[in-house]
């Protein structure tokens, strides 16, 4: 394997096992990880490390390690490293149960962060030093170019400021991946270069990852596929949320709001977002482009059916079947397919400059239309913010979805007030529930809440909600935005107690 796929000489005499380069993580040390939404992430390393640890911790050393990723990553990493206690500090997005639970319960400390962001906050220092970048990549050419793997995040930027390099060359990567990339630096101010996309196909970088080969102290082989990304099929409250997105794009091209193309698509991952592109395959719309975070098998359809001519993004995350798809047909993919680092596929002056079409999950959202992504209740961390601000903030239609309950319907979606602000009403233009869709654009705050309420909000909830808000324009001390303080937050104290709301 090392002659086909770590042709550098020069690296190719430090080849070495998982174990061997996890000796180079000391206890204290900041690591920035490869990997986004579950593709690209070290396979090898991270579980060599969770061992290390393990001894360590049974020796009584405290070995812990400071985690920068792109985003989420895998059990095999995010879960190996949590799983043992081994983290401190993490950051950005993450999914993993094993790192949920440390985080809530207070064991290891987590900064969420724009997407956009993080690359700049690590140039600047914010996180600290950078002692470790660990890189899964698909090969190192002769001369020591790498070729980036399934997805592109921060690597960049982690192989830049770190002072040591582990490099995982991954066989189960298709060599044929080099040529989709486009790697492109920004830097920071006051010498910050222009990003020169003007459509998602365009290209403004190199298709090559570069590392100072002196401070590559590590190659280790692997074989080992991306985690296979499940998707059920679209229950109902998703055809439904999907059928009113739709209804509401043919509105606005009707309208003459945006070309009968549309405009590019953003869109979040899960169930929804992949209706929602299986409503666009089948519908009449031609020419579609994608600028976003995350491809996934909804929009990998799109491209295979010629519906959708371009997509650019970070990373791929694809089911088992798709990715084998993909893999199999890859030559045609490259054609289609951009992958670039998550600070020029989340920039939000590149969103603007685009038009982008922006569709993300949510937990909840308020009367008023501010939107809850992030934690439960209040106070727990799902999962984090990932790209939806950076959307959301810039996007020409910023759209948030979800169905009108959860827990088997005890509690609403649609509240008095949110938990928890991830995105203020000023950024929001849409909500979709399974029962419709809310306009907000051009509405005052009170408009918004009566709409919200008759088009979002589940039937049992609807009157609860429009007593708040008639009480609330009664008894607040104010008519902008009324609300009632000490009641604004009754449903959720209601299920903390496990009452429903």
């Amino acid at each position: 394997m090392s002659e086909n796929r770590v042709q550098s000489p020069a690296l190719r005499g430090k080849i070495m096992s998982a174990e061997d380069a996890a000796a180079f993580i000391h206890p204290g040390d900041n690591v920035g990880v490869s990997g986004f939404t579950g593709s690209g992430h070290p396979k090898a390393v991270p579980s060599a490390l969770a061992r290390r640890m393990t001894a360590a911790q049974s020796a009584g050393e405290d070995f812990r390690v400071g985690l920068w990723t792109g985003a989420s990553t895998a059990p095999e990493c995010d879960g190996a490293l949590f799983k043992v206690n081994g983290v401190s500090f993490r950051t950005p997005y993450q999914s993993d149960p094993e790192c949920r639970g440390r985080v809530n319960g207070g064991e290891a400390y987590y900064a969420d962060a724009h997407l956009s962001h993080v690359a700049q906050n690590a140039a600047w220092g914010h996180y600290g030093e950078l002692d470790v970048a660990l890189i899964e990549v698909a090969a190192v050419l002769e001369d020591g170019r790498l070729v980036p793997s399934t997805a592109v995040g921060n690597n960049q930027t982690w192989l830049d400021l770190a002072k040591r390099v582990i490099l995982e060359v991954n066989a189960a990567q298709s060599a044929r991946l080099e040529g989709m990339h486009d790697i492109y630096a920004v830097g920071v101010p006051p010498r910050r270069a222009p990003i020169t996309i003007v459509s998602s196909a365009d290209r403004v970088g190199l298709p090559y990852l570069r590392v100072d080969p002196e401070k590559v102290v590590a190659v280790v082989e692997t074989n080992a596929l991306d985690r296979d990304t499940k998707f059920s099929e679209p229950d109902e409250n998703s055809r439904r949320i999907a059928g009113h997105i739709l209804d509401f794009l043919r509105h606005e091209v009707k309208k003459g709001r945006i070309p009968a193309n549309l405009l590019p698509l953003q869109s979040g991952v899960g169930n929804v977002a992949n209706a929602v592109m299986a409503g666009l395959n089948d519908g009449p719309y031609e020419n579609l482009t994608a600028y976003t975070e995350v491809l996934q098998d909804g929009m990998l359809d799109m491209i295979r059916s010629g519906k959708l001519v371009c997509a650019s993004a970070t990373a791929v995350s694809f089911s088992a079947k798709a990715l084998a798809d993909f893999n199999a047909n890859i030559d045609e993919y490259r054609k289609r397919i951009i992958l670039r680092p998550q600070e020029i596929s989340n920039h939000p002056e590149v969103i603007r400059r685009l038009g982008v079409i922006s569709m993300n999950g949510m937990l909840e959202a308020d009367i008023y239309g501010n939107v809850n992504s992030t934690h439960v209740l209040g106070s727990r961390m799902m999962n984090g913010l990932g790209g939806s601000g950076d959307f959301a903030r810039n996007a020409y239609l910023s759209i948030f979805m979800t169905p009108s309950l959860a827990k088997n319907g005890a509690l609403s979606c649609i509240v008095p007030m949110v938990s928890h602000v991830d995105h203020t009403e000023h950024d929001v233009q849409v909500l979709v529930t399974e029962h419709g869709l809310a306009d907000l654009r051009g509405l005052a705050p009170r408009q918004r809440a009566r709409l919200i309420i008759e088009k979002c909000a589940d039937p049992k909830f609807r009157p609860a909600l429009a007593d708040y808000l008639a009480r609330a324009e009664k008894g607040a001390n104010g008519m902008q935005t009324p609300h009632l303080l000490g009641e604004a937050f009754h449903w959720h104290l209601r299920a903390l107690k496990g009452e429903p709301m």
